[in-house]
């Protein structure tokens, strides 16, 4: 098993259960381990056969900053789904938290997995030799 991964990805968005939180937006850390075969597309160097960490970003952003979650478990939960369904993702460890949210520390938050780290079927992938 291969993994794509995304470190640090900030997102503003409104998230928290009390009122002040329900009026500002604050920030959200993503950190995202994505279990993808590379084989194919390190064989033909084309982007069709990889794992488009910029459009998982880009699709991140775009839900993440139009939620308005209360909880960073339901939040979580969301986006653990629409990565495994809208990019064909069978496992999956995040992390998300929120900076400064409580005094002293640098952040808090949850680590969540999902999926099975196997990859079933995978196709063996003939890589030509370097050239020298």
């Amino acid at each position: 098993m291969d993994i794509v991964y995304i470190r640090d990805l900030r997102i503003d968005t409104i998230i928290g259960i009390y009122d002040w939180e329900r009026q500002v937006k604050q920030t959200v850390s993503i950190d995202l381990e994505m279990a993808s075969d590379i084989r194919k597309a390190a064989a033909t160097d084309d982007i069709q056969y990889a794992l488009n960490y910029k459009a998982v970003s880009k699709r991140l952003i775009a839900y993440v900053e139009n939620r308005n979650a209360l909880l960073v478990e339901t939040l979580a939960e969301e986006i653990t789904q629409l990565i495994r369904d809208e990019f064909n993702v069978p496992w999956l460890r995040l992390r998300l938290s929120k900076p400064g949210a409580v005094r002293g520390a640098r952040d808090v938050g949850l680590i969540i997995e999902r999926g099975t780290k196997a990859t079933s079927g995978a196709e063996t992938v003939h890589i030509p030799p370097l050239e020298a």
